[in-house]
Formats: structure tokens, sequence, C-alpha cells
């Protein structure tokens, strides 16, 4: 598996990173199961959040067993001092480690939560405190806006930052999910880049989730030549890592693309690209 450096943290990450919210709902035994596969395909990163039902319960049950043998990104959706820090003791217990390589601000989709988390009172007091005292690393942020995070990478030096990078929304570019600003940013301040929802194509058209054939929130490709356009488009960006879809069967046809990964020129750019613009964009711009 290829590794890129994770910006300034100098960590050198798997180009795909095992994303926790496909343990939503998993037993031990499959979560088991998802994290030697990782292993033994080369994956060296984790990201995990409080809010991924029973993921942090089942890595911490592995890492209690076999150790801390990933790099370790979790995450708090806290926006306050003492709920943050809450938050982070509680994740550190329940994946029974003694520290975090990077913890990240989760779901920062609107300016005002980014002017909130760093304010007087806010998350980022908690959380610098814990770098300190030495329970974490690095700091990122993540969310659904591209263009606040840019905004927010110019507000603080976040080491990391996590948004939506796929071929559907670079069919449909605009203010809020674009892209390039933001890539663009991030490698004049030295930051590591996670793609989320790099497989996605479209929202679900059923609101009904029992009607899902998938546990994610969106309807994703699942044909391993679809994956491996969508897949291949996200990593010939300049970013560090793509994070694995939040549904365990789809994860052995997006290793096998990222194992096979060759850099996309402009032309099969634009091709895949074209393929894709009958979807329309995960989100809109008002989501926070």
């Amino acid at each position: 598996m290829e590794t890129r450096r994770l910006g300034r943290t100098g960590h050198m990450s798997s180009i795909i990173t095992f994303g926790g919210f496909a343990l939503l709902q998993a037993s031990q035994k499959d979560a088991d199961k998802a994290l030697e596969t990782a292993l033994a395909n080369g994956i060296n990163h984790i990201d995990v959040s409080p809010l991924y039902g029973q993921a942090e319960k089942r890595i911490g049950s592995w890492f209690g067993r076999n150790g801390k043998r990933f790099f370790l990104g979790c995450k708090t959706h806290e926006r306050e001092k003492t709920e943050a820090w809450e938050s982070l003791k509680r994740s550190l217990d329940t994946l029974k480690v003694d520290h975090f390589d990077l913890f990240q601000f989760h779901g920062v989709d609107s300016i005002e939560t980014v002017k909130k988390i760093l304010g007087p009172g806010g998350a980022l007091e908690a959380v610098i405190e814990a770098r300190n005292q030495g329970l974490l690393k690095y700091i990122g942020i993540t969310g659904h806006r591209p263009d606040v995070q840019n905004e927010a990478l110019d507000l603080f030096d976040f080491d990391t930052v996590m948004f939506p990078l796929n071929r559907v929304h670079a069919a449909h570019p605009e203010k809020w999910n674009d892209f390039l600003p933001l890539l663009k940013t991030a490698r004049e301040k030295d930051a590591g880049v996670f793609a989320i929802k790099s497989v996605a194509k479209q929202l679900w058209e059923k609101p009904d989730r029992a009607s899902h054939a998938y546990q994610t929130w969106y309807e994703p490709f699942d044909e391993a030549s679809e994956i491996e356009k969508s897949l291949w488009f996200t990593l010939s960006q300049d970013i560090t890592s793509a994070v694995l879809p939040g549904d365990l069967r789809l994860w052995p046809m997006v290793m096998d693309a990222a194992k096979r990964f060759k850099p996309l020129d402009d032309g099969a750019q634009k091709e895949v690209i074209s393929k894709a613009a009958q979807y329309q964009p995960l989100v809109g711009p008002n989501m926070d």
C-alpha cells in the first residue's frame, strides 16, 4: 500500500484510512476481522468518533488485546471546553489508549461553529490543554464544507483537515463544495489532507434506512470498475489519504483499487468526472 506524508506531522499514512463509521453496528468478531484485514493490506491509520455507534468500543477491545498498532485519529463533536474535555477523556478510556496521535473537531460546517470552538471557553482550550499534557499530538478539523474548512485554516494552524472530495462534486463545483481552494491552502500551510466520501454517488432516493442496501447515509458506487474510477480520481488530487466508506462490504473492492492505484492524468480525470455528472452532490450549502 502506498503511503504519503501527513503534512507537518511527518507521519507516512497509507493512502486509504480505516473508517470507524463502518463499525457502527459491527460485532466484535467482524470488527476484529476488519482491523486485521486492514493491517494485512498495509493500512496504518484509523479514524474514529464517539458518534460512530460501537466503533470505539470494538477498536478499544482489539487494542486491549493487540496493542495500538495504528496511527489513531479520534474526534469530538463538542464545541465548548468542558464538554470537549469530557468527550476526549471518555474516548481515551473506551479506546484503551493513553494518547491520540490526532484529535479532530468533528462536523464543523459553519464559520460560526469554527469561531465558537476557537473562542473563549471553546473546545480548542480543552484540546490544547490535553496536548500540553501529552494526551494528543496533533489537532485537526473535519466537515462537509471545504469553504468553511478553508477559512478555518486561516484562523488556526490545524495540522490536518478532512472533507468530501469526489468526482460527483468535481462535476458540480460551487462555492460550498469546491475543494480546490482548500487543497491550495492546505499545501501552503503543510496540513495533512483526508478525503471522505470518495466513492459516494448520490443521496438515497428514499429516506427510509431500511430500504438502503448499505449503512452509508449516501448511495455509494458499488461496482468494482466504478469504485476504481472514483477512488483513483480522489487519490489523484493533492491529498494524503482517502477514508474507507462506511460499510465493510465495500472495503475489499476499495482496498483492491487502492493497492493498484495509478494517478489519472488530466484527460482521464475529465472523463471520469463527465461520467459522474448525472449525479448530484451529497449536501447543500446550508448544512451544519
